[in-house]
């Protein structure tokens, strides 16, 4: 079997055997691909798709050319939840403290960010001396004690897309169907998770920036789930304007603390409580959603989410004094507010180009090896739909140099005011 035949047959559209994508992937993992093979099918991949079956194979093959995680001893149906990525996306944090809270064992393995995609574990590095990296058994042991653990990747967990994915990132391949449904499914699989709840972004801070290819995206992802026997659901979101009124690390702890103490933005809250909702029902800890719901808003007037979120800090090394004073995380030196030019309501405020702004504070990473200043980022005021008088502040940019002039630009040519409110959409479709 030779590669160039591989490359050759899905360049020209056809599908590939279960032999010929298990000669790519241990192939991958071997070394015995050049890069420059590897990069030509995945633009072959890219151009022409991949079948049902394909993904499948491929996301399975990927997933077995590494460890698994066994989490067969801790007790209860493990669930976890996964987002394909979006700007002031902190949903991770409060949905799986409260979830825990509700009594379901929470194994979440997370990941960093790349661009203007903030990742779940430099936010969780706000907290001094929060550890994101701890052996496999003591993140079996803390969920077992605490239902809860948030981490970064244990072992070898799918080496093939460790490989894969770094050359999609240099050849402009990131935003596949089935090279993101492959990528994100093997790693889950791999990690031992019971049940899977998949937050799919769409918008202009998504990888998918349509509503069809979001759909498209979550069925794929959900049929690779179902059919390794893993319980799983997908729910598509808006990711136009950026989630809460936080972006950056520090920030979205704070609303995070803020949310889990009753404080949260509405549409933070609603998405949280819509997603942790299939997750409980998934766990087996409610029937309905509707009951689901009501058990998870009781955490937060109960406080034992937040009761569960302190003890993850307590358990990873970090500083659980955060929990009441948020002076100890880091902070931006600078505090710069960005007035309306005009009277009127407020059409659009563009996710991606205000991750992008936070990206150039400091916030985010250009260069997977990039250093975060976790004490920037921007605090919005105003969001889709809010009535904005001249003058208003309707954001805050917290920066280290008091010279912005390059992201106050970047802000106001994202923000469109309106002489009317537009409604505006969180939740589009929820798929089983």
């Amino acid at each position: 079997m030779r590669m160039v035949d591989i490359i050759d047959k899905k360049r020209n559209k056809q599908e590939l055997t279960d032999a010929e994508i298990q000669f790519f992937v241990d192939g991958v993992v071997s070394g015995e691909i050049p890069d420059y093979q590897t990069s030509a099918l995945l633009m072959a991949i890219f151009f022409n798709n991949m079948t049902d079956h394909e993904r499948s194979t491929l996301t399975l093959d990927m997933m077995n050319s590494g460890d698994h995680l066994d989490l067969s001893g801790i007790p209860g149906i493990k669930v976890d939840k996964h987002s394909t990525g979006g700007v002031g996306d902190k949903v991770s944090l409060p949905l799986a403290a409260m979830v825990a809270a509700v009594g379901i064992p929470v194994p979440m393995i997370s990941g960093r960010g790349l661009g203007h995609t903030g990742g779940t574990l430099d936010k969780l590095e706000a907290i001094p001396g929060f550890k994101v990296e701890i052996g496999e058994q003591d993140f079996i042991d803390q969920v077992k004690q605490e239902k809860l653990a948030i981490i970064g990747a244990t072992g070898n967990i799918a080496p093939a897309d460790k490989k894969i994915y770094a050359l999609r990132d240099v050849t402009d391949t990131v935003d596949s169907i089935p090279l993101i449904a492959s990528s994100i499914m093997s790693k889950k699989i791999a990690s031992g998770t019971d049940a899977l709840v998949i937050d799919v972004k769409t918008g202009s801070g998504a990888f998918m920036k349509t509503l069809p290819e979001s759909e498209e995206l979550a069925h794929a992802l959900v049929e690779i789930g179902k059919g390794v026997g893993m319980k799983c659901m997908a729910l598509i979101s808006d990711m136009n304007q950026p989630l809460g009124n936080k972006v950056g690390n520090t920030l979205e702890i704070e609303e995070t603390l803020d949310l889990l103490k009753g404080n949260g933005p509405q549409d933070l809250l609603d998405l949280v409580l819509t997603l942790g909702s299939y997750m409980v029902v998934l766990g087996q800890k409610a029937e309905t959603v509707e009951e689901a719901r009501q058990k998870l808003e009781k955490t937060i007037a109960d406080g034992s989410a937040l009761d569960r979120f302190k003890a993850m800090v307590i358990a990873q090394g970090g500083d659980s004094s955060v929990i009441d004073d948020y002076s100890v995380m880091p902070h931006a030196q600078f505090k710069i507010e960005l007035p309306a030019k005009q009277d009127g309501y407020l059409a659009q405020l563009s996710a991606d180009e205000v991750g992008i702004a936070s990206m150039k504070l400091g916030g985010g990473r250009e260069k997977a090896d990039d250093q975060l200043d976790y004490g920037v980022g921007i605090e919005l005021h105003k969001k889709v739909g809010d009535k904005v008088k001249k003058g208003e502040s309707l954001l805050t940019i917290h920066a280290d140099s008091s010279d912005v002039a390059e992201v106050q630009e970047m802000l106001y040519n994202c923000i469109k005011i309106a002489d009317e409110a537009k409604p505006y959409q969180m939740i589009y479709e929820v798929i089983e």
